[in-house]
């Protein structure tokens, strides 16, 4: 009897036990299955019907949990992948992690994490603009130079991110080089910070990246930069021995509507570094600078019915002169709260001269260029959530 006695109390102390680790740690499984069919006037001189994965959003699967450690004080981690749902491929260079693979520990002093994830301006302004809201890539900056539609990860990283004090947040990452003897090269750094209040929210962000090819866009050193990072908007810079992006950018909502204005200044210094292939041999050792400016609003019709619409005008001076104005709408609906049915589409003029010291043609991302200096692309897709 006293045996028995024992052994119920051990299997009691077990299940608490078992009980008070569910209540104290969770572990979520998630992911996005976005898959269009896209039609582009013109890709290297010939219209052109495909599917394409990630249009609006980046096919993904992913894990993330966290444990409470007692005093207010979590870990957490985030693994999560990118992969195409037309082929079943590995995205972001064949990475099994490659959009987010990182842990940290989270209390009242805010959030520090380290291993690949985003930049401070993809917790900023990334969250304002037209891209990441309803157009997908079609309404990404011309090349996404500033990585606001947040293609670039960022690996070897510590990143810290504040609590949310009366609106206003911070953050900061950086990224170690690895590289022995050289401390500075492939570092990256970056900050950010955001006030969001009522109807208002202000951004603002900063990114340094030494090599940028091979630091910033995954490429290897003497190559080209990867696909899709390769759009003649800028492929010719990658080379570049740094990439620095300024930003600003601000958002407002009246009812239903809400608009934006961003604007972000792009430098790649110094082109010609081993890291990237040789650029056009006039651009080397210049300086090429982008001025991007968005004025976006999206509108929530119905609570099933999400439409948009922005501008985005780019320069580029110094190395190469190129001009790209950008018109882009959308539609969005929701068949429930995880499934939906969207149509996004896209013009993009060009004029001067790109990266590549060739006329520029129009190149929407991430569509394969035009062979001139207009491009025409619309995606009906559907996403669901799980």
């Amino acid at each position: 009897m006293k045996r028995l006695t024992y052994a119920l109390t051990a299997v009691g102390i077990l299940g608490a036990t078992a009980n008070l680790a569910h209540a104290q740690s969770a572990v979520t499984l998630y992911g996005i299955i976005d898959t269009a069919l896209v039609y582009s006037n013109n890709q290297k001189g010939e219209s052109n019907y495909q599917m394409s994965s990630g249009t609006l959003s980046g096919s993904r699967w992913g894990m993330k949990g966290q444990e409470d450690l007692g005093g207010g004080l979590q870990a957490l981690y985030v693994l999560e992948n990118g992969f195409s749902s037309t082929t079943g491929t590995l995205g972001q260079n064949g990475r099994e992690f490659g959009r987010a693979a990182y842990v940290g520990l989270q209390g009242a002093f805010g959030r520090v994490t380290a291993g690949r994830q985003n930049e401070a301006s993809a917790d900023f302004i990334g969250t304002i603009v037209s891209s990441n809201l309803w157009g997908g890539g079609l309404a990404a900056h011309p090349g996404d130079t500033d990585n606001y539609y947040v293609n670039a990860r960022i690996s070897n990283s510590v990143k810290y991110l504040s609590n949310d004090y009366a609106g206003f947040r911070v953050s900061g990452l950086y990224s170690f080089g690895g590289t022995a003897g050289n401390f500075s090269n492939n570092r990256i750094w970056s900050l950010g910070a955001q006030y969001a209040r009522g109807p208002l929210l202000v951004a603002a962000s900063y990114l340094n990246a030494s090599q940028p090819n091979t630091s910033l866009y995954d490429g290897t050193a003497g190559t080209a930069s990867i696909s899709p990072n390769n759009s003649p908007i800028f492929s010719g810079y990658t080379s570049a021995r740094s990439q620095q992006v300024a930003g600003v950018g601000a958002a407002y909502t009246f009812g239903a509507a809400t608009v934006d204005l961003v604007y972000s200044n792009v430098s790649f210094q110094d082109i010609g570094s081993p890291s990237g292939a040789a650029p056009v041999a006039r651009f080397r050792g210049d300086t090429a600078i982008f001025d991007n400016v968005e004025a976006g609003v999206k509108y929530q019709l119905t609570p099933s019915v999400l439409l948009g619409a922005s501008y985005n005008y780019t320069r580029t001076r110094g190395a190469g002169d190129a001009h790209y104005n950008q018109a882009n709408v959308g539609a969005d609906y929701f068949l429930s709260k995880r499934t939906d049915v969207y149509l996004s589409a896209g013009y993009q003029q060009a004029s001067g001269t790109d990266s590549t010291g060739k006329q520029a043609v129009a190149a929407l991302w991430p569509i394969s260029a035009s062979s001139n200096n207009h491009q025409i692309v619309a995606a009906l897709g559907l996403r669901h959530r799980f």
